[in-house]
């Protein structure tokens, strides 16, 4: 890597004129040791904040453009004036100079760069073909367990749909390894004709291959030679008199169309993306369409902010580098504009790009362009009602400024036990799961049961961080009555904290909803109408905080059982159990897998593994 940064004795070699901005200045000074080569450049502040990650074919040409600010929006004049240096990495091509671009906007997110506001996993579906007797169910994740996966789907809903199907089609488990294991009976997925019952031995293990293998095929895009298979195979049954076995047969015939309707006009698209983007207003949209083994995986939206005066398909490959980086690319990708670098992209990406398309191709270029319009459209709906909301609660607490951060606390334990806090964020944008945490309660002043001192904890742990951080709210909402809001402003007090409105959100007596009474600093408490908007918003903020902190308590209830679980297996100690969460992350995963999963941990033998599992099925090692 390379780094040019300015120096007193730059001065004699200088180009710059007595009027040139700062940054323009620098760059002009600097542009002769800066090489003709495909690179990646970062321009810096004085303190080190990343401005603007880029890549060029020709680094000095590209970095000479912003010597002259004049030619330039007023949005990167900006940036421009605030260059204090620039970090340069040379590249053997352009292309991989894009992927090195994309890798490190993602990482640094600097501030002038177009950049994804979600980057979700996605799930996908799992037939674990190494196994004795294969598995078929929902991943999502690092690919870490053997054997054919299936997707992306853009949501869990697909993915499930999905996977009621083939059920239906193919017969195979879907129980976790433990289960099927140590179960002699068929369940309920037996008798209502979606599992073949291996775990009871009512298939033998050829004739369970064969559904391992017909379903494979089907997932490949082999349909067309499952259903003729299981259709001259009904007819076999039929014939022979077994109208039992053929109505089965039928019925899978059946659930197999159910999945190819949905692969109908695809303009012979096996394994590919459709994107489209729509832009309006300075806001911008894209729509991604999955389609995998020429059957659809649904769509979601993306809004990337900071677009700036970017063209679309600017915007389109801004999106795409970012999105590539961590999603498996297709082999085809259909767009709606076109990319001022295709072919680098192409060539980065080793994916063939196509735009002016004909027929059903561009069918669904268009629907996916519509629905982008229509995302687009939704969204800055919902965020114009949620501003009004926003507003209005301002104005009711009492705020002179916008709200910008809203955060809300609750606590959970069970009889003083597995205490935890929880904070969520909601801002003008909606609810930021990111920003979302969890606090172990952990001080040993902190009396187990005692809400009000789990809520000190809490809030003195968060707010001695935020202010670290520069990183404070606009308002606190607390699930309690006077007391809590008490010791709320007690904590903001001892450490110094102003500008942060705290409000205490009590239920009513019988803890109805619509009841609430809201606690102020220096106000008489206040009760809104049941139909009041305000309070409704009020109540979606603290009902998302209970579902939150219930969720992270009930984790550390499975986490613990492990623990006292594995207390009673010899050869198991606080080293091993940390492994063991650090590697599956919670009971439920443990019990989803086999010994020989559990084996691949350092310092745990397969007899040690088989000891766990028989721990956590409740059996004797």
């Amino acid at each position: 890597m390379m780094v040019e940064k300015k120096s007193e004795s730059d001065d004699s070699n200088t180009t710059k004129r007595a009027d040139m901005p700062k940054g323009a200045a620098y760059v002009a000074s600097r542009l002769k040791f800066f090489p003709e080569t495909p690179g990646v450049y970062r321009m810096l502040t004085e303190n080190g904040a990343v401005l603007y990650v880029g890549k060029a074919k020709n680094l000095r040409r590209r970095l000479d453009s912003y010597a002259h600010p004049e030619r330039k929006p007023v949005r990167i004049q900006r940036m421009i004036a605030q260059i204090d240096h620039i970090e340069i990495i040379e590249t053997a091509t352009e292309a991989e100079a894009f992927l090195l671009e994309n890798d490190l906007i993602k990482r640094l997110k600097p501030y002038y760069n177009i950049l994804l506001k979600d980057d979700k996993t996605f799930p996908h579906i799992l037939l674990t073909t190494k196994d004795e007797w294969p598995q078929l169910l929902k991943h999502r994740g690092a690919r870490d367990r053997k054997g054919e996966y299936f997707g992306p789907f853009a949501s869990a809903q697909a993915v499930n749909e999905t996977l009621a199907v083939l059920q239906k089609a193919f017969l195979l488990r879907s129980c976790t390894d433990n289960v099927f294991t140590n179960r002699t009976r068929p369940c309920l997925l037996h008798q209502i004709k979606r599992c073949s019952a291996p775990c009871a031995g009512l298939i033998d293990r050829d004739d369970y291959g064969r559904l391992v293998a017909a379903a494979t095929a089907f997932m490949k895009d082999k349909s067309t030679d499952v259903q003729r298979d299981l259709a001259a195979e009904m007819e076999k049954e039929s014939e022979a008199l077994n109208f039992e076995k053929a109505a089965v047969l039928r019925d899978r015939i059946r659930a197999l169309n159910q999945i190819q309707a949905q692969s109908r006009d695809l303009g012979g698209i096996e394994e590919g993306d459709v994107l489209a983007v729509y832009r309006d207003k300075g806001q911008a949209c894209i729509v991604v369409f999955f389609y995998r083994g020429g059957r659809g995986g649904g769509s979601f939206a993306s809004f990337p902010t900071q677009i700036g005066e970017q063209t679309d398909g600017e915007i389109l490959q801004a999106f795409i580098g970012q999105f590539y980086t961590t999603h498996a690319v297709p082999k085809e990708v259909l767009l709606n504009v076109d990319l001022p670098e295709r072919a680098v992209v192409e060539q980065a990406l080793s994916v063939k790009i196509s735009v002016n398309v004909r027929g059903a191709r561009k069918r669904l270029i268009e629907r996916a362009e519509m629905n982008a319009r229509e995302s687009l459209f939704r969204r800055r709906s919902e965020n114009a009602a949620r501003a009004e909301l926003i507003e209005a609660l301002g104005e009711l607490v009492g705020s002179e400024k916008p709200l910008q951060r809203i955060e809300t606390y609750d606590n959970s334990h069970f009889q003083g036990t597995n205490a935890v806090g929880a904070m969520v964020v909601a801002t003008p944008d909606g609810f930021d799961k990111k920003a979302y945490r969890r606090f172990t309660i952990k001080w040993d002043a902190t009396t187990p049961g005692d809400d009000f001192a789990m809520m000190r904890e809490v809030l003195t742990r968060r707010f001695k961080r935020g202010l670290n951080e520069n990183n404070l709210p606009d308002l606190i909402l607390i699930d309690g009555g006077e007391v809590q809001l008490r010791v709320a402003l007690e904590v903001l007090a001892e450490l110094n904290v102003e500008g942060v409105i705290a409000v205490g959100v009590a239920k009513g007596v019988d803890r109805n909803a619509g009841r609430e009474t809201l606690y102020f600093k220096d106000r008489s408490p206040l009760n809104l109408d049941f139909d009041n908007p305000v309070l409704h918003y009020i109540q979606r903020l603290r009902d998302e905080a209970h579902r939150f902190v219930i969720t992270s308590h009930r984790i550390k209830r499975k986490n613990a059982t492990l623990v006292s679980a594995l207390d009673n297996v010899k050869g198991i100690g606080a080293k091993r159990r940390k492994a063991l969460l650090q590697r599956f992350g919670s009971v439920r995963a443990i019990q989803s897998v086999d010994a020989a999963e559990i084996a691949k941990i350092d310092g745990i033998s397969e007899t040690l593994a088989k000891q766990i599992i028989a721990a956590l099925s409740g059996k004797d090692g």
